[in-house]
This record gives structure tokens, C-alpha cells and sequence, in this order.
């Protein structure tokens, strides 16, 4: 396998879970293009408690939020603040027992966003089940069996108010030295994509995504590439079928904090002008 100066993603035990399946793809294709300015400063106090402040210009329009972090041996708890007066609370309890993580989440003021999330981590598969704190609660359930090479899974949702399933998915996942593969199956069988992601160089890295809706019978298609200037400096470029592209460059000023200037152009709206967007994160 050729070695890449590419971060090294963060493996977990056997196959993983269902969000796994086609992530490679999807981040190559999608993670880190920005339409507006978003800056973003991480501190860290005294006694370890980390503060992100982040301000987001959409336009007219400013948003703004403040996340806190504590974390204590195997629990974390992550409580964030935005300009819409919402509350986010976030517990983690990583490894309870062997193998599990149990996340409970709440926003304020919607008292109907609570859910209680159990994950379970196998060599040969990973589980999630998921159940809202409501009278009537949305319950979710992936599952995923195979090894880090071959895995298949499926993840549903069902509204215990109207009896129905709210999504019903399947996907499958093939990883052989520095290629990866998926086919997912959406919407109770109304959408198929799918993805392929593959290293072809130490600096370069490949992406294709196919979705196709058998109700519309319509094909979108999306291809990319990412590649290292150097072991600091990454440059990506996306294309759609639709004629949108996009391209970003992103710099990594020192651990951990990212500077990344991206831009979208419109071939069929060639007239309007391109949307440039910048991002700034600082750690320290």
C-alpha cells in the first residue's frame, strides 16, 4: 500500500457504524467547501476546559455560537450557545462497558429534541439504536456486519405516532488496499448511489458519486480530486453534471488550525459572479 501524507483517519473496531459506509467519498467530495466567511477560535482554559467561539456572515444574515468541552477520563459533555437563543447539551460516556459509547442530547427550547443514542463497537459489527425523549418517539436503529475490508448494513427509522418508517437504508461497503467502494440504498428504495474513492498517488486521492432516482429517473453525478502541495498546503476540486464547480485551497498555518479560501462557479450562469468563501480555525 502506498503511503500518503494524507491525516490518517481514525479507525475504530471492525466494520464500524452505518455513517460509515461511503464516508470517504462523501468527505472527499463535499467536506470543507465554503460559501461564506466562517471563522472559528478554540482556547483552552486552566483547568481544560476548551471554548470554541465560532461567527458565521451568510450574507446579511450573522450567526454566531459558543461551545464548551469538559471532558473527565471517559465522559465528555459538550454545551453549545447560538445567536438563536438554542441551548445544545451533549453527554458522551465512552466504553461504560466494552465496546459501548451511550450519547444523550438535548436543545432548548425544543423540548421534543432529546434522544438517548447507544453505540456498539464489534470486530465484526457496530450498532446504533436511538429513542426520543417524547411520548411518541422517533426510534432509529443501524447495524452494520463485516470487517474493515466488507461490510453491510442498514439503518431505519420508525415514528412510533403514525405507525410508518420514516426512512428505511441499506448500503454496502468494499475497502481493498487503497481503493473504496459503496451502493446505498435511500428512501425505501426510491434513490441509488453510488460512490467510489481511491488513493492513486502518496498526494493524491480520487472520487466519483453516482445517484440515481428511480421516480424521476434522474442521474446526478459528482467527480473530485484532492491533492497535497506539500504536507501543509491541500488543494480540492469538485464537478457536478449540473455544471457547478468548485475548487479550495487549504493551508494549515500550524496544528491543528486550518486557513481555507474556497470558491463555486456556475458554467450554465456564467454571467453572475463566483461565490468565494474563507474559513479560519484556530487551535491553540
Amino acid at each position: 500500500k502506498a503511503s500518503s501524507i494524507f491525516p490518517e483517519a481514525i479507525m475504530v473496531k471492525g466494520p464500524g457504524l452505518y455513517t460509515e459506509i461511503g464516508k470517504k467519498a462523501r468527505d472527499l467530495l463535499y467536506r470543507d467547501y465554503q460559501g461564506d466567511q466562517k471563522f472559528s477560535v478554540t482556547t483552552y482554559s486552566s483547568t481544560g476546559v476548551a471554548i470554541t467561539t465560532t461567527g458565521t456572515n451568510k450574507g446579511s444574515l450573522f450567526l454566531g455560537d459558543v461551545a464548551t468541552q469538559v471532558k473527565n477520563n471517559n465522559f465528555t459533555a459538550d454545551v453549545k450557545v447560538s445567536t438563536d437563543s438554542s441551548l445544545l447539551t451533549t453527554l458522551t460516556f465512552d466504553e461504560p462497558a466494552p465496546g459501548l459509547k451511550v450519547i444523550v442530547q438535548a436543545k432548548l427550547p425544543d423540548h421534543k429534541s432529546g434522544k438517548a443514542e447507544v453505540q456498539y463497537f464489534h470486530d465484526y459489527a457496530g450498532i446504533s439504536t436511538s429513542v426520543g425523549f417524547t411520548a411518541t418517539p422517533i426510534v432509529n436503529f443501524s447495524g452494520v456486519v463485516g470487517t474493515n475490508g466488507l461490510s453491510l448494513g442498514t439503518d431505519v427509522a420508525y415514528n412510533t405516532e403514525s405507525g410508518n418508517f420514516k426512512h428505511f437504508n441499506a448500503g454496502f461497503n468494499f475497502t481493498k488496499d487503497d481503493l473504496t467502494a459503496s451502493l446505498i440504498l435511500n428512501d425505501k428504495g426510491e434513490k441509488l448511489n453510488a460512490s467510489y474513492y481511491q488513493i492513486v498517488s502518496p498526494s493524491t486521492v480520487v472520487g466519483a458519486e453516482i445517484s440515481h432516482n428511480f421516480t424521476t429517473k434522474e442521474n446526478a453525478i459528482t467527480v473530485g480530486t484532492q491533492h497535497a502541495l506539500d504536507p501543509l498546503t491541500t488543494v480540492k476540486a469538485r464537478v457536478n453534471n449540473a455544471g457547478v464547480a468548485n475548487a479550495l485551497i487549504q493551508h494549515e498555518l500550524r496544528p491543528k488550525s486550518f486557513f481555507t479560501v474556497s470558491g463555486e462557479v456556475d458554467s450554465k450562469a456564467i454571467d453572475k459572479s463566483a461565490k468565494v468563501g474563507i474559513a479560519l480555525a484556530l487551535k491553540p
